[in-house]
């Protein structure tokens, strides 16, 4: 009688659970954006050499005998909790020439541990996603009034130069070549 009364909480639990999962409005769960660059961090175990460096997505670097191919940054937004996250492809050449996958998958900047890549001599993360999301709104510079727009001052505007030439060319012209 127990174990039933005790399945029956669990199911409502679970149940619970689940719709809370599918009822939450969309924007209550924020999307994550996809960024252009990812800032990745190496080390190699045997020398201690450590290496940072950035990646576009699409493309493929090396390190040592390692090839990583980056097909995805995302980044949450600024007003999220901080998540930097890239899918990364990575395979060792060996002296053979021979081709072995070492990963593949989601690696995270806040909990590296979480999906790491299992190598004995080199290790990978990510550090962070850089660049401008691609739906970025580009701030617009301030347009700078016409000249006609300008109040008009009868002084200043008899000592403007009516050219864009140096400066010192103006200043010898002005006192008559001296």
């Amino acid at each position: 009688m127990m174990t039933t009364h005790r399945s029956n909480s669990l199911r409502a639990l679970l149940l619970l659970i689940l719709l809370t999962g599918f009822v939450l409005p969309s924007a209550a769960r924020a999307e994550m954006e996809d960024y252009p660059l990812v800032k990745l961090q190496s080390l190699d175990k045997v020398t201690a050499r450590t290496m940072t460096f950035e990646a576009k997505v699409g493309s493929t670097v090396k390190f040592g005998p390692l090839f990583i191919k980056v097909q995805a940054c995302r980044k949450a937004p600024p007003i999220e909790q901080p998540e930097s996250a890239s899918f990364l492809q990575i395979w060792e050449v060996t002296p053979k020439e021979e081709a072995k996958w070492v990963f593949s998958g989601w690696m995270f900047a806040s909990s590296p541990a979480l999906s790491s890549m299992d190598h004995p001599i080199y290790d990978v993360w990510v550090i962070d996603c850089l660049g401008d999301p691609p739906g970025a709104v580009e701030m617009q510079q301030p347009v700078a009034p016409e000249q006609e727009d300008l109040p008009e001052d009868s002084e200043a505007s008899q000592n403007e130069p009516e050219s864009a030439e140096d400066p010192a060319q103006q200043n010898a012209a002005e006192t008559g070549g001296e």
